[in-house]
């Protein structure tokens, strides 16, 4: 911006040196002083439109920069319904600043100014409430806000393209999305019309999810020169939840090709490969960017022979910052007592930082043995024979059962089929996955010996690391507005329901009463 205001100030004096003016001879030594010094150019032509208060404003940032200070983080909540999370941020997040609370419901807007009364003073000075489309707000509001929080019920595509704009640089992004069963796979044609990636079904739906969703952000992002690092990427209970960082640069958004990639699953076994979107080459100190080679698989699968089904493009780079998460475990360890929710945030996060962040998608121990119709082996001997044959192995913490590795999947086969010769399976049709794996001999003789390395720090201290649901009937829970019926059993609970309808009906006759199907509801006796 400096440079721009030197070469306009430039072309402005040539204008007026070009034609007859009467103040040239007395500004023609001021003209000389703004060419060869633009700073003072700049700082006298502020002083001169706003004196006090830009002139206060750039000794606080010259301040803030000598001495690292940093402002209290400005943090937007674009769906805040009622504003409990708005004001848990204003109550109980030290330093910080401004928070928006938005909503398009004028009842919500009411309730949530309510509870800003309610909360006393600290929420009163630092939470406000708007009547606000979120899209329209955060459009108009560009790189405002430090920390934007986005929590929709079902999918955010609708809210990202305003959102990536709404971050300040370097700012965090947190979006939210529950509809699972459309990133997993149930309902692909729809997931590619909202995220712009087709799922696949396989162990690894949760985690596909994920970095289907930051993928989805990453193309937003890219749209005005701007990419995501991720700091965070969670999937808990029904939802997936990610945190990343967003900067802009129209440079490092050309790596963006690098972190992408297609999937391919094949039909029969638990066999997947990942095809890189582009590559790059190095030419001294000039690099040039590539479409990826391919394709990484034949026809047919080099295991079972069957067909591919390809899905994609997801973010294949790292989804977490393990110095982070590592960090934020640690402060939260050392405030154990402040958490109520401590053990389920502990579990998650030690999970988390000992996973492989170089490996995407991970296998099933289980899937593979029903492929090859054999008893599994245990999850250490298994990871034994992975770490003997000179590979890396790791836990997620989207599945219990899953592997992470690096292994390549010949290697994978090698060592169930060395599995299999020391515990022998029945027959099978020669047409099936099993077969055709188990058919072809070991090229790697695996070594099933107990591995130093086979347990993690957390399972040798047995650190609880996936806990139980906290209540019954654990789930997503209806969308405001809709009608309770008996269909909901499932999701409420028969109590809930029956106890909504009769309060909706009063006195309602005992033959009209639900089925619910369970005995020990005494409307159900008669």
């Amino acid at each position: 911006m400096l440079s721009k205001r030197i070469k306009s100030a430039e072309k402005a004096s040539e204008k007026d040196t070009s034609g007859p003016s009467v103040e040239e001879a007395s500004t023609g030594s001021a003209l000389d002083n703004e060419k060869s010094n633009g700073e003072c150019e700049v700082h006298e032509e502020i002083s001169q439109d706003e004196p006090c208060s830009i002139s206060e404003e750039s000794v606080k940032n010259t301040e803030g920069n000598h001495h690292g200070e940093l402002k209290p983080p400005k943090v937007l909540e674009a769906l805040s319904a009622s504003g409990l999370r708005a004001l848990r941020y204003a109550r109980e997040v030290e330093g910080i600043g401004k928070v928006v609370a938005l909503d398009n419901d004028k009842a919500s807007v009411e309730a949530c100014q309510k509870n800003i009364k309610f909360n006393g003073s600290v929420a009163i000075s630092k939470v406000e409430s708007h009547l606000a489309d979120a899209r329209v707000y955060m459009l108009t509001h560009p790189k405002e806000f430090d920390v934007v929080d986005l929590d929709p019920y079902g999918s955010p595509s609708v809210f990202l393209d305003s959102a990536v704009q709404s971050v300040v640089d370097g700012g965090m992004l947190m979006c939210t999305a529950t509809d699972m069963a459309v990133l997993c796979g149930g309902n692909g044609e729809v997931c590619y019309s909202k995220y712009g990636s087709y799922p696949l079904r396989g162990k690894y739906c949760h985690e596909m999810a994920l970095r289907i969703l930051l993928a989805s952000i990453e193309s937003h992002a890219n749209r005005y020169k701007r990419y995501i690092v991720p700091v965070l990427s969670v999937q808990m209970n029904f939802y997936v939840r990610v945190f990343v960082r967003v900067y802009t640069s129209a440079s490092a958004m050309k790596n963006t090709p690098l972190k992408l990639s297609y999937v391919y699953q094949c039909i029969g076994c638990d066999s997947y490969h990942l095809q890189p979107i582009g590559r790059t080459m190095s030419k001294g100190s000039s690099v040039r960017y590539l479409p990826g080679f391919g394709p990484v698989v034949p026809q047919e699968c080099s295991d079972c022979g069957k067909k591919y089904n390809m899905g994609g493009p997801i973010w294949s780079a790292p989804i977490h910052d393990q110095e982070w998460v590592t960090s934020v475990l640690e402060c939260v360890k050392s405030m154990k007592d402040r958490y109520p929710a401590y053990d389920r945030i502990s579990a998650v996060l030690t999970t988390i930082s000992e996973e492989l962040p170089d490996v995407p998608l991970f296998l099933s121990l289980h899937n593979l043995c029903a492929t090859l119709k054999c008893t599994s082996p245990s999850a250490v001997i298994f990871r034994s024979a992975v770490i003997n044959a000179g590979y890396r192995i790791s836990g997620t913490h989207v599945n219990p059962l899953g592997l992470k590795s690096d292994a390549p999947m010949d290697v994978i086969w090698d060592i169930m089929r060395c599995w299999v010769k020391n515990h022998p399976v029945k027959a099978q049709a020669p047409d099936q996955p099993g077969s055709i794996i188990l058919a072809k001999e070991p090229v790697l003789q695996a070594n099933f010996a107990r591995a130093v390395a086979s347990l993690s720090k957390a399972q040798a201290k047995k650190v609880a690391r996936f806990l139980p649901n906290p209540e019954r009937h654990w789930g997503p829970k209806l969308r405001a507005g809709r009608q309770i019926t008996t269909k909901h059993i499932s999701l409420l609970g028969p109590e809930a329901v029956n106890g909504h309808l009769n309060h909706e009906n009063g006195e309602e006759p005992k033959a009209k009463r639900p089925k619910t199907g369970d005995t020990t509801d005494p409307t159900s006796s008669s």
